[in-house]
Order: C-alpha cells, then sequence, then structure tokens
C-alpha cells in the first residue's frame, strides 16, 4: 500500500539481468527495412507501381531483423 522503502530483491542480491544489445545484422535489416518503406511511399506518391517491389523488400527485411532478434535471444 506505500513503499517500504525496501528494494527489489533482484536489486538487492545484484543480479540484475542485463537486457542484451540488439544484434548488428537485426540493426542493419531494420534500418532497409524503414528505407524500404519510405521508398514504397515515394513510388506510390508519384504514380508508380514500382513501390511493390519496395514493399516486397520491406517485408522481407522486417523478417530478417525478426529472425536475427530471436536467433540472439535463444543464444543469450
Amino acid at each position: 500500500m506505500g513503499d517500504t522503502g525496501r528494494a527489489p530483491p533482484a536489486v538487492r542480491t545484484g543480479t540484475r539481468q542485463e537486457p542484451t544489445p540488439m544484434p548488428r545484422l537485426a540493426l542493419y535489416a531494420l534500418v532497409v527495412c524503414a528505407l524500404a518503406v519510405a521508398a514504397a511511399v515515394v513510388s506510390f506518391v508519384q504514380g508508380s507501381f514500382l513501390g511493390i517491389v519496395w514493399v516486397l523488400l520491406a517485408g522481407l527485411s522486417s523478417n530478417m531483423a525478426w529472425y536475427y532478434i530471436r536467433r540472439a535471444k535463444a543464444g543469450a
């Protein structure tokens, strides 16, 4: 009901688990995904159907980022 002034057990014992950093390949895949989405928007605004290719590339790169993040979590 109120703050007891005590830290949670994980903090008291010093066994706090730090989050693992994002793998470099996953970060690159997320950057490619964001750039592909931006290119698709620009392409569709200009009236070109080439944006479909950019949407497919964004989907592929997002799946790659998801894969590399999951693989890093499983390995940790």
